[in-house]
């Protein structure tokens, strides 16, 4: 599937607000109603468009830790890597695990509600993931606003 300037547009606009309807999309790119349905249903067919999600404020939910968690496995046997990716998704707080090149094997983000909270996490579950040689935890001090996913990956500004 090709993807042009009004599946781009499409693309921009339903990633800046996805709780628009399709008529509202429609008559911000030009199209129908039902030639925009059929350009959301073909973007979501080819795998372009994978979810809709409301991004929720952490801290107002309290949860004022972010961490950074590097883990170095002992082995990077598939299985063994299989067996902790399984353990990973079983751990509350844990809201991203990459496998990743370098002098560690993971890097999972991880909020919390306090340095205590992060405490009792890595002892009840971090500690007690499978394979772990070494974990190495840092903490957020302050994030920096950055361009959106969607704006990295299609260039330029969400359309208003």
């Amino acid at each position: 599937m090709h993807i042009d300037r009004i599946d781009t547009n499409i693309l921009r606009i339903v990633a800046a607000d996805a709780r628009l309807s399709v008529s509202q999309i429609a008559a911000r790119v030009g199209l129908s109603q039902s030639a925009c349905t059929r350009r959301l249903q073909a973007l979501e067919a080819s795998g372009r468009v994978t979810g809709y999600a409301a991004r929720l404020g952490r801290r107002a939910l309290g949860f004022k830790v972010r961490a950074l968690v590097d883990i170095t496995l002992s082995t990077q046997v598939e299985e063994d890597l299989a067996r902790f990716e399984a353990a990973v998704g079983d751990i509350p707080g844990v809201v991203a695990c990459a496998l990743v090149s370098g002098n560690q094997d993971y890097r999972l983000t991880i909020v919390c509600r306090d340095l205590d909270d992060y405490e009792r996490l890595h002892r009840e579950h971090l500690g007690r993931l499978p394979g772990v040689l070494t974990i190495s935890s840092s903490f957020v001090l302050r994030e920096v606003p950055t361009r959106g996913e969607a704006d990295a990956i299609l260039g330029g500004t969400a359309p208003s």
